[in-house]
């Protein structure tokens, strides 16, 4: 998603230092006008079916932005989700890891 690296895909240094785990303000391809330096996220509830998702972005490690997602675990799908795709996709692969680790326990008439 880096201006001018549309198609090239980042090696495993530059995922795993920036792009996954990391703060991207050290990375080389990160643009200088921009609202944040990073995305985090954390399960806020976890109700079975639905999960609460918080997400915060950070710029020079103070918060800019912050919200709630929703994910259906037994749909697989998002009933609340982020406007940005970017950071929508993030959450993604955040929700897929979690809900491999979670697994959800399919009862009839259980409550949410």
């Amino acid at each position: 998603m880096a201006p001018g690296r549309e198609g090239i895909e980042a090696g495993e240094a530059e995922l795993r230092d920036y792009c996954n785990v990391g703060y991207a303000k050290g990375c080389p391809h990160l643009p200088v006008e921009r609202k944040a330096d990073v995305v985090r996220f954390a399960v806020a509830r976890d109700g079975g079916r639905t999960l609460s998702l918080h997400w915060v972005t950070e710029r020079e490690h103070l918060p800019v932005e912050h919200g709630t997602l929703e994910y259906d675990a037994i749909a697989q799908c998002w009933t609340v989700a982020h406007e940005n795709a970017c950071v929508q996709r993030m959450a993604e692969c955040y929700m897929e890891t979690y809900v491999a680790r979670h697994p959800r326990q399919q009862a009839v008439g259980r409550p949410d």
